[in-house]
């Protein structure tokens, strides 16, 4: 049975341990897709009340789907459309507190009510972005997309380290 780890300082402290996990995790691998399997295993595992976390990489014109846990998703999503195709666009995160008030909003899971989706550059780049689905309405916040943020700067640099498996 699944059981996730226990978290017990500020939730800005569990950031910081999460990030020295993934740093860790992420040590001495060049193979990105695992990189990016194992991110959105430990993500996965250390947020409540998500339902999916996985990645978007870029493709062309599209964003196509990458390494996850949740439900099966979309597997290809134009930019500009959705959460993740508007913060592609944008380069920016984008945070949503209710799905169905977002224009354009891709429903891949019926369960989904908010959504944070983090772009990943590199060299200042679009390569993909990280894409986080809740059931619970407004469940990421200012201390989310910080740590999230930073998530994504930490997995980056092993990026540049990497290089065998997208480009």
């Amino acid at each position: 049975m699944f059981q996730r780890i226990a978290y017990s300082q500020s939730r800005e402290e569990n950031y910081r341990t999460l990030l020295g996990q993934l740093d860790a995790l992420l040590q001495g691998e060049s193979n990105r897709i695992a990189n990016l399997a194992n991110a959105s295993a430990l993500l996965h595992q250390f947020m409540e009340d998500v339902n999916w976390v996985g990645f978007y990489l870029l493709e062309g014109d599209e964003l196509v789907l990458g390494p996850f846990q949740g439900l099966p998703a979309c597997t290809r999503i134009p930019l500009g459309r959705g959460v993740c195709g508007t913060a592609a666009v944008r380069l920016e995160t984008v945070r949503v507190e209710d799905v169905h008030q977002f224009p354009g909003h891709i429903a891949c899971d019926a369960a989904s009510r908010s959504e944070i989706v983090v772009p990943m550059l590199h060299d200042d780049r679009l390569v993909g972005v990280l894409d986080i689905d809740s059931p619970k309405l407004n469940r990421f916040d200012d201390v989310d997309q910080a740590g999230l943020e930073r998530f994504v700067k930490v997995l980056m640099q092993h990026w540049q380290q990497a290089g065998d498996a997208v480009d």
